[in-house]
């Protein structure tokens, strides 16, 4: 087949922000640090490249590395000061020591594979050489620090291209892209709220679904939906619980997923709100929750869901289930929130629900659009939805503007990549595909989607066989083996700046792990 390259784009902070702004900055630092404006031009000017050749040639030089010692071991490091879930859960010798794009140097000195991205947040590996960008900004004095009522250029420049993206417009639209931003469709998705965090996102969401059914403070009026009571639909575990689903780590989205059983025990049983679990790819049980709690004294008053449950061993959700999921959700009322934390960035269109065809009202992002290089989330979504004062989803650090621009750089290259994302990512699960096949006997079936795709297996020793054998030639992938009726699954999420040769790199591992697990099984 003919492989695809990386494209290469170099832009200046002037060409990604705008001439007028830049001239702005530039002429407020002058000012500032009484300096002629030429050299603050000169800065705003430097076109980066975004993936040099040079760059593209070194990471792939520095797989023949991966699982050797190349440094010296830091001996006398540092045991910090965290909990004791934390302490037991934190591998030392894997922390960096140093890094570039989809390689790190441990603490012990080898070299490893991000075969997960950094735990999904690092799409574009370490040490991007777009993100150069960034200290020009700082050079020029912009700053990163905003709040609500400053919001900078750079956050509101985001907030409209976000939008774009959302709603498939390309960059030279204006005219299309203004029409959306003034639109007063109550289903067309149009504002932007900046957060720092995925959970703080979903529960932003969470809290507008919850104000049709309460006040969020005595200024507010009754509620359209005051008289009844509240119920989430979540994604169920193959038990029935609530294990499959992951949407953050507060208190209300811990509950979402089964966490807090006592006091949401209370809660249900006060009628303060309900939760329940609607099967994987089941239309028609649904069907039958909606049409019991969607009902008389309960009103369901939304549905989160993932694409791909990458917390329960990468699990997708059928096209055709979700499609049908939204149909009865817009006759009914019910708000749907599309979680991307894991899944955005990773997807051609950015967003994967738009490759799905789907509308929904809540879409929360983060992790991979900030490329690791800070936290910040979005929630974007409708006027229908728009039900909050500023306080309903303050956030101090929300609008930070460096974090922004992050945001944009990572957006433009993702945009100029899409074929290469989509190519490289099929090209990555056909081949674990193909293993699939020839080991039948060890695995069971392959989850996930392009880059995020997952193994299962047939029992856990062979799950943790595996595993154990990619950690040892220093391959970061993980294995998940404590989710309720799940079958056992090791997890990738490789970047996407990931090359053909570093997908063939983890293929001929993988196929010597289950080469290893079949000669045993044989004997």
């Amino acid at each position: 087949m003919r492989k695809l390259k990386i494209k290469n784009i170099k832009l200046s902070l002037n060409d990604l922000l705008g001439e007028e702004y830049i001239e702005s900055v530039c002429k407020a630092k002058s000012f500032i640090e009484n300096k002629n404006i030429e050299e603050f031009y000169e800065i705003a000017n430097e076109k980066i490249d975004f993936f040099p050749h040079k760059f593209s040639k070194r990471l792939d030089e520095l797989l023949d590395a991966v699982g050797k010692k190349v440094s010296d071991n830091l001996v006398n490091s540092s045991s910090g000061a965290t909990t004791n879930a934390f302490a037991k859960a934190t591998k030392i010798e894997m922390s960096p020591l140093s890094s570039l794009g989809f390689i790190r140097i441990g603490e012990n000195g080898k070299a490893y594979l991000t075969a997960k991205s950094e735990h999904y947040h690092t799409p574009l590996g370490h040490g991007f050489p777009g993100y150069k960008l960034i200290e020009n900004a700082k050079k020029l004095g912009i700053p990163n620090a905003t709040h609500n009522n400053t919001r900078g250029y750079i956050t509101r420049l985001l907030e409209t291209e976000l939008i774009r993206v959302a709603n498939g417009i390309k960059r030279n639209e204006k005219k299309a892209l203004r029409q959306i931003l003034e639109s007063s469709d109550p289903k067309i998705i149009n504002r932007v709220i900046n957060l720092e965090t995925g959970s703080l996102a979903v529960e932003a969401a969470l809290k507008m679904m919850l104000a049709r059914f309460y006040r969020l403070d005595l200024s507010f009026e009754k509620p359209k939906y005051y008289d009844k009571i509240p119920v989430f639909l979540v994604l169920a575990d193959y038990e029935g619980g609530k294990a499959a689903n992951y949407h953050g780590t507060t208190i209300l989205t811990q509950m979402l997923r089964g966490m807090w059983p006592d006091l949401y025990s209370d809660i249900e049983a006060n009628n303060i709100f309900n939760i329940q679990q609607v099967r994987i790819n089941d239309l028609d049980d649904f069907i039958k929750k909606t049409d019991k709690y969607d009902n008389g004294k309960f009103k369901i008053a939304g549905f989160f869901h993932e694409i791909v449950l990458m917390n329960y061993g990468g699990i997708k959700l059928e096209k055709n289930y979700l499609l049908e999921v939204y149909k009865i959700c817009e006759q009914r009322d019910i708000p749907i929130l599309t979680d991307e934390i894991q899944s955005c960035l990773w997807n051609p269109e950015l967003f994967m629900y738009k490759e799905y065809g789907l509308n929904p009202d809540f879409v929360s992002i983060g992790k991979g659009f900030p490329g690791g290089e800070y936290a910040a989330s979005k929630l974007l979504t409708n006027a229908n939805m728009d039900n909050l004062n500023l306080f309903g989803a303050l956030v101090t650090n929300g609008q930070e503007e460096l974090a922004s621009l992050v945001y944009l750089i990572t957006m433009r290259f993702a945009e100029e990549n899409e074929h290469y994302v989509r190519e490289l990512g099929n090209y990555y699960e056909n081949n674990v595909r193909k293993l699939s096949k020839k080991y039948c006997s060890i695995l069971t079936k392959v989850g996930g989607s392009r880059h995020l795709t997952t193994l299962f297996f047939n029992s856990k020793q062979n799950a943790h066989e595996f595993v154990s054998f990619l950690n040892k030639k220093c391959i970061d992938i993980s294995i998940q083996t404590y989710k309720q009726n799940s079958s056992p699954s090791a997890l990738t999420k490789i970047p996407v700046i990931s090359s053909y040769k570093m997908v063939d790199f983890i293929i001929q591992n993988m196929n010597k792990a289950l080469e290893i697990l079949s000669m045993k099984k044989e004997n």
